[in-house]
């Protein structure tokens, strides 16, 4: 069962397929699955040292996650562990009952924005989420033999989400000097696209309290089919909504969840994104205003544009390291405490973890920051989207994904990436990156193509990204050419989508 349970390691996640419905898909959270995995963790707790009785289990809105909470608990019960059901919560709030219920850990069961037949398990102690090794330990573990007791498992219901949105009022109130009775957000209207995860909450219990009005926010009923878009807030359809939702009402600002409330975007009054380098760049002017000069870590795909914003407007320093929120967190963590003042780290994705948050990535939180620095505004006349006025967009942009066809695609993909630097370094107008943490971004200087590519390995996948942009129309395909010459020689690769994308 080692390989089998090892495959549903997904970054610092478990994640598989949980419900019959798309052909071709067999079930791989199976009872038994789900069980042994969470005897794995209970194991491993033990193996780390954890002490402590208590341990809390939440999911979201997904169709399998009564049957996987089930076993969860069967097997948490089988450790002794009395068990909080918080039905369903956010992820983030499943990580801060370590904190306010003094639980030594906590399960949430959650496939983040995949679709509905997948689902998952998300692991936290006191400590924060768990890295990609501890998953890989906690499969190992699942498949050992241990002494079975048949204990009745000791679950006790309790309404963490109403006890984690109050956090939320508190914290607007408190910034904004004032208390729940004065409404500090009356005259704001903030219309909630929650794509019927567990985010709904977010209007009906933390906005709508504190006076503002949330008539036109959509799809906050918790539905584990999703029948109206993705819930992602980088999904473009699910985008397009919220955007139109925010124009049609009227609205101040709108903002989009995640099916778990880990990630988050938003809108501003004319219907545009306040998404990926926005997003990042909004989040690192709030971060940067206690802690000028800090470092703002970022994952590789950013642009320059918000190097530039951040680096010059901000009078901070943009960090960019590799994708997965696991990573720029830890990262974050790393500097941290080698005494580098770095208070953010941030995916395009919208995974944002802010220092006095935990380093918790919560997309109702950094929500929260956003609506309360749009009150400030307010106060003087100013809105939301003058804060990023002079944040650059290229003017193109594209990703391209190309499949390595071989069995072992880590080190084949390296060597594409070696020879890449090697061919880069021999022509004139490209600039390798002094930066390069992650695969290998090249600056194109002349002023037809203005611009950069980034080429990496997939964090998971036998695939290559290439990201491109260019300051000029037309760059991002003079790019492409240049790169499409390089990989004539590389028959493991499937360039199908340069050869597309040229066409």
């Amino acid at each position: 069962m080692e390989n089998v349970y090892k495959k549903l390691k997904s970054g610092s996640d478990i994640r598989g397929t949980a419900a019959d419905g798309v052909e071709g898909e067999a079930v791989e959270l199976t009872d038994k699955a789900v069980f042994d995995l969470t005897i794995g963790f209970c194991k491993w707790l033990k193996e780390k040292g954890y002490d402590g009785d208590k341990i809390a289990v939440g999911h979201d809105s997904r169709i399998s996650a009564l049957r996987i909470k089930k076993q969860v608990t069967d097997a948490l019960g089988e450790y002794g562990y009395k068990i909080f059901d918080c039905s369903y919560a956010s992820t983030p709030a499943m990580f801060m009952t370590t904190v306010y219920l003094d639980c030594i850990a906590s399960v949430q069961i959650t496939a983040s924005h995949h679709p509905f037949n997948k689902n998952g398990l998300k692991f936290f102690t006191k400590d924060g989420g768990l890295n990609g090794e501890d998953i890989e330990r906690i499969t190992v573990l699942a498949c050992e033999s241990y002494e079975k007791n048949g204990r009745v498992p000791d679950v006790e219901a309790i309404d963490y989400m109403s006890i984690y949105a109050k956090g939320l009022r508190k914290m607007i109130c408190d910034e904004l000097g004032d208390d729940e009775d004065s409404k500090p957000l009356a005259g704001y209207k903030i219309v909630v696209d929650a794509g019927n995860g567990v985010g709904g909450f977010y209007a009906t219990d933390v906005l709508a309290p504190l006076g503002a009005d949330v008539s036109g926010s959509q799809f906050l009923g918790m539905d584990g089919m999703f029948p109206n878009h993705a819930p992602n807030p980088e999904n473009k359809e699910a985008m397009k909504s919220i955007c139109k939702a925010t124009v049609d009402n009227g609205a101040d600002l709108g903002v989009i969840f995640d099916t778990d409330v880990d990630r988050a975007g938003c809108v501003d009054k004319n219907g545009n994104e306040i998404n990926r380098n926005r997003l990042v760049a909004l989040a690192s002017l709030i971060a940067l205003e206690n802690n000028k000069g800090g470092t703002i870590v970022t994952d590789s795909v950013t642009s320059t544009g918000l190097t530039a914003f951040i680096n010059n407007d901000l009078g901070g320093v943009h960090y960019r390291f590799k994708r997965g929120y696991r990573n720029v967190i830890n990262e974050q963590l790393r500097l941290n405490s080698e005494g580098i003042n770095c208070p953010l780290a941030m995916e395009t994705s919208g995974h944002a973890a802010f220092r006095d948050n935990y380093y918790l990535d919560d997309g109702a939180y950094l929500m929260t920051k956003i609506i309360i620095k749009m009150a400030q505004m307010g106060k003087e006349g100013k809105t939301l989207d003058s804060l990023i006025a002079n944040l650059k967009d290229p003017a193109e942009e594209a990703e391209l994904r190309f499949k390595i066809k071989c069995e072992d695609f880590r080190s084949y993909g390296n060597k594409v990436i070696d020879e890449l630097e090697k061919f880069a370094s021999d022509k004139q107008g490209m600039r390798i990156a002094d930066d390069n943490r992650e695969g290998i971004r090249i600056y194109f200087d002349s002023e037809d193509k203005k611009g950069w590519l980034l080429l990496r390995l997939s964090v998971h996948d036998p695939i290559m990204p290439l990201n491109i942009e260019s300051d000029v129309v037309g760059g991002v395909k003079k790019i492409a050419q240049e790169f499409k010459a390089f990989l004539s020689s590389y028959d493991m690769l499937d360039i199908t989508p340069i050869i597309n994308f040229l066409a």
